[in-house]
């Protein structure tokens, strides 16, 4: 049972949750005191009380300013993996960057695959070890750990913060805030400038009685995310895990949930720590970054999502977000319903191909699959992969169409899987064991066959996320399940099959960590740069291009009108082979809403010719002309030569999911001003169009553009730099008609309009 408290609550150290002041004292018999000793009612209460939360210690122990309502945040340390280091490092170094003034850890666990494009993914790497000598960072080598497990295991430790340009930096059950953020915001921390930010709310998520055997960490996270995620119920606040509940899981089990947080949309996690986390400190070799980790006697929280693990049940995400959840005997019971259903949504939002999902459902009511993978940060932990082995020792998987992968988080996982005899009852199983690669969570690594089904333990089932094409007609889908469950149809030979309809006696051996592995591996330079020692640039790493400063009036053509109710990064900018240019800004470029408008590249190059012609050779083209002249008879002047012109998409709600700042990063290069949107879907969306130089306008009646108007918004640089609520702005239609409108950008810090007037981050910082 999951239950959303309308308004906030109060919890006692920890552990009981109250719906009022009133209630809580009358039963506890406490009460909320100022500093000072005078008890408090009411607001007052509510407010001092909302400063015993973790997250509010943790975010005032990395403020450096007096003010909490307004954070300036500077993170212990900062993560990257190889799509992103490369253009964070370019950003800074462009920027001025001398030395990294704080541990950054660059891994390499994405972009290992290097049968696309050449050597260019190693060449990617090269750079990133050149630069962890060159500016004194911690390089991670190949398959030795995705990023979220050599984080967890090396850099987090409680009551710290870290930043990371993956949208899953999570260690909240660590006791340790992480924030996924575009790559602009990772620049900022390494030319030691802040993190500005509104103090974001807190809501518990409150967890109560223990999990049925079977039952694992993927079914209490979707079970979560199904709960909240629509309703937006913690949208870009922090989730701070309470209750008596948390005692009852081990301390994978809460990472494995933890990491899923990011499918909420909440900005970051924090959980109480207790003798469950000082042990893992302890197994790691890090015993000194274990610190107690609570909420104070009394604390408020701005709303409760109250979970009882016990009435949780195997949990399956279908086609094509997290948040499509069913549980696997709900789906199984109303089987040709639910899949019908899936299928329609399925072939509404993908352009291309169809899926038959209708076709995996048998004569005899049961449900068939073809892949099974368990993967990375969310299940390729030691935990989940043990009870996957006690599930399938002994059986097979067959030899039909199924197939199952796995994929430890790191090297050390693996090894101790090897010295327990896990891997080999997993082998003499059918399961094939991979390296520690984040492949299958973004489309790489075991794509499935051309309509075939796959069930995944990892983080994400949107588009494409499984490697199909449904450009070029193929197409494949992703649920997302639990490893039990996983290996449970595994068993069954590829018959979905919840891990609670099996009759196991699950173990629970010791993960044994052997240190030595990252020890003689990894290159630790933090604290001893090497600034003579020049970086490695492959012929794909390109710097970035110039991008032009705003003008006082600002031109736009809509290049894309995307109408679907969210649009996802991966939409944006296809994870997968295109991985392999993210060094290459042009490139990369030219894939840009490649899977959701094919034609968009061109029309913004097209754009982007016309504004370079402006600033070039002073030469306006006629249909700009034409614009103008429209705006002339409704007696609006434009002094052509200088206005911008640039492109500009609307989407309904741009950005869920992927931290990945390529998603802004591919429009500015082709020519992009701004971004139109009903809503962003996650604030790190929002700061990577800030931080490219593009206006994130706001607008509440989108059916006034279509795809090739142009929208002219004069005095834009004006607006910007004054922070105005409303900003006047024209529709210019195809056939000269023009419709005034009434735009906004929401707020902005003032470090935020800047870097949009100086047209992108790289500006703001050589300009300042």
């Amino acid at each position: 049972m999951i239950r959303l408290f309308e308004k906030g609550v109060f919890v006692t150290k920890g552990e009981k949750v109250f719906d009022t002041l009133e209630e809580m004292t009358s039963f506890t018999g406490m009460s909320v005191s100022n500093p000072s000793g005078d008890v408090l009612f009411g607001e007052a209460a509510k407010k001092e009380a909302s400063r015993n939360t973790m997250a509010y210690g943790i975010l005032k122990a990395h403020n450096i300013s007096d003010d909490m309502e307004h954070l300036k945040l500077k993170f212990d340390s900062l993560t990257s993996h190889d799509i992103t280091y490369v253009g964070i490092i370019q950003t800074a170094r462009a920027s001025g960057l001398k030395e990294f003034p704080i541990p950054y850890i660059l891994t390499n666990c994405h972009n290992s695959l290097c049968a696309v494009g050449g050597t260019i993914n190693e060449d990617d790497h090269k750079f990133a070890l050149s630069a962890a000598h060159k500016y004194g960072g911690i390089y991670v080598p190949v398959n030795l750990g995705n990023i979220h497990s050599i984080n967890r295991e090396l850099m987090a430790g409680s009551g710290k913060m870290i930043l990371g340009s993956d949208s899953h930096t999570r260690y909240g059950a660590l006791g340790c805030m992480a924030v996924g953020e575009g790559g602009g915001e990772l620049a900022k921390q390494l030319l030691n400038r802040t993190y500005d930010f509104t103090r974001p709310e807190t809501i518990a998520i409150y967890l109560t009685g223990k999990p049925k055997p079977g039952v694992g960490p993927q079914d209490v996270a979707l079970s979560i995310v199904g709960a909240v995620y629509k309703s937006g119920y913690v949208k870009n606040k922090v989730m701070e895990f309470v209750g008596p509940g948390i005692h009852e899981l081990s301390i994978e089990y809460r990472n494995a949930i933890d990491v899923m947080t990011t499918e909420t949309t909440c900005w970051s996690s924090i959980w109480m720590t207790d003798e469950e986390t000082e042990r893992y400190y302890r197994l790691v070799g890090r015993p000194n970054d274990y610190h107690e980790v609570r909420p104070g006697t009394v604390a408020y929280y701005d709303g409760c999502v109250y979970v009882d693990l016990s009435t949780i049940e195997c949990t399956i995400a279908l086609p094509m977000h997290p948040s499509n959840i069913y549980t696997i005997r709900e789906l199984k019971e109303n089987a040709a319903d639910i899949l019908h259903e899936t299928e329609v949504n399925m072939n509404r939002q993908i352009k291309g191909a169809s899926f038959d999902l209708m076709s995996k459902l048998r004569s005899d009511g049961q449900i068939e699959v073809q892949q099974g993978e368990i993967a990375g940060c969310s299940g390729g932990t030691f935990d989940g992969i043990m009870a996957a082995t006690d599930i399938l020792r002994g059986k097979t998987i067959g030899n039909g169409a199924f197939s199952l992968s796995i994929y430890p988080g790191s090297m050390p996982t693996l090894a101790a899987l090897v010295r327990n005899g896990a891997v080999s009852d997993l082998i003499s199983a059918g399961a094939v064991i991979r390296e520690c690669f984040c492949g299958p969570c973004f489309g790489a690594g075991d794509c499935p066959a051309n309509g075939e089904f796959s069930i995944r333990h990892t983080t994400r089932n949107f588009p494409n996320r499984e490697g199909s094409k449904p450009d070029e007609g193929q197409m494949a889908a992703v649920a997302l399940m639990d490893s039990r469950s996983i290996a449970a149809t595994a068993a069954a030979g590829g018959i979905l099959t919840a891990a609670t309809d099996l009759d196991i006696e699950y173990s629970v051996p010791e993960y044994e960590f052997d240190s030595r592995i990252y020890e003689t591996r990894i290159f630790n330079g933090w604290g001893r740069p090497e600034p003579e020692k020049d970086l490695f640039f492959g012929p794909n790493i390109k710097d970035w291009p110039d991008m032009p400063e705003m003008s006082d009036d600002m031109l736009l053509r809509v290049c894309s009108y995307i109408d679907d109710p969210v649009t996802t990064t991966d939409e944006l900018i296809p994870s997968g082979e295109t991985s392999s240019y993210r060094s290459n800004p042009e490139r990369l470029s030219d894939f840009a809403l490649f899977k959701r408008d094919p034609l968009y590249a061109g029309r913004s190059k097209e754009v982007r010719s016309m504004d370079r012609a402006r600033i070039e050779e002073g030469v306006i083209p006629d249909e700009i002309m034409k614009v103008y002249d429209s705006l002339k008879k409704v007696g609006i002047s434009v002094d052509p030569v200088k206005t911008n012109i640039g492109s500009t998409i609307f989407a309904n709600m741009p950005g869920d999911g992927s931290a990945r700042e390529q998603a802004a990063s591919c429009q500015r290069v082709l020519g992009a001003s701004a971004n139109f949107a009903r809503q962003y879907a996650t604030k790190r969306y929002r700061s990577n169009c800030i931080n490219w130089g593009m206006v994130p306008f706001l607008i509440d009646d989108p059916e006034i553009i279509e795809n090739g108007d142009h929208i002219f918004v004069p005095d834009i640089r004006k607006a910007i730099a004054e922070n105005k609520e409303e900003i006047q702005a024209y529709c210019i239609k195809k056939d000269g008609q023009v419709i005034p409108f009434m735009t906004a950008t929401g707020p902005l810090t003032e470090d935020e309009r800047q870097i949009i007037i100086d047209g992108c981050l790289i500006n703001y910082y050589r300009l300042h």
